[in-house]
C-alpha cells in the first residue's frame, strides 16, 4: 500500500444455505489514483488457483447500496436492516453473497474522503 492508499480490514459473513454463517477477513482498498473505484480483495487462501481474489467496482455503487438496493451487474449491493448490508458477486464461476456491518464499509468510505496530505491532490 502507497502513502496515498485507504485499506480497512473487515469480517464478512458468507450467505448460503448452511444455517451457520462462514465468517471470512476481507480488506477493502482505496488508491487516490483510481478516486471512483473500491476494491474488495479476497484472500489467497480462499481460492482455488491460491490467489487473492480481488473485485473492482464503482465507489458511488458502495456508497449508494448502504442506502438502497444499487447495481445491476457483476456487483450488487444493498441494505439489509439498519446494521447490515449485502454485497452480492456475479461471476461465471456463480454467485457469492457476503453481508458486511454497515459501519465497517461506512468507516471505510469516510477515510477515502479524507483530505490528502499537504502538497498532494486527488487526480
Amino acid at each position: 500500500m502507497t502513502a496515498t492508499s485507504v485499506e480497512e480490514r473487515v469480517i464478512a459473513r458468507v450467505i448460503s444455505d448452511d444455517p451457520l454463517y462462514r465468517k471470512i477477513p476481507v480488506a477493502l482498498r482505496f488508491a487516490e489514483s483510481e478516486p471512483l473505484a473500491v476494491r474488495i480483495v479476497f484472500p489467497a487462501e480462499l481460492s482455488p488457483e491460491g490467489t487473492e481474489n480481488e473485485w473492482v467496482f464503482p465507489r458511488a455503487l458502495l456508497e449508494a447500496g448502504l442506502q438502497t438496493p444499487t447495481g445491476t451487474g457483476d456487483v450488487r449491493v444493498w441494505p439489509c436492516g439498519r446494521v447490515q448490508a449485502v454485497v452480492e458477486f456475479h461471476s461465471p464461476e456463480g454467485v457469492a453473497v457476503l453481508q458486511f456491518d454497515i459501519a465497517a464499509l461506512r468507516r471505510f468510505l469516510r477515510r477515502t474522503n479524507a483530505p490528502a496530505p499537504a502538497g498532494r491532490r486527488l487526480a
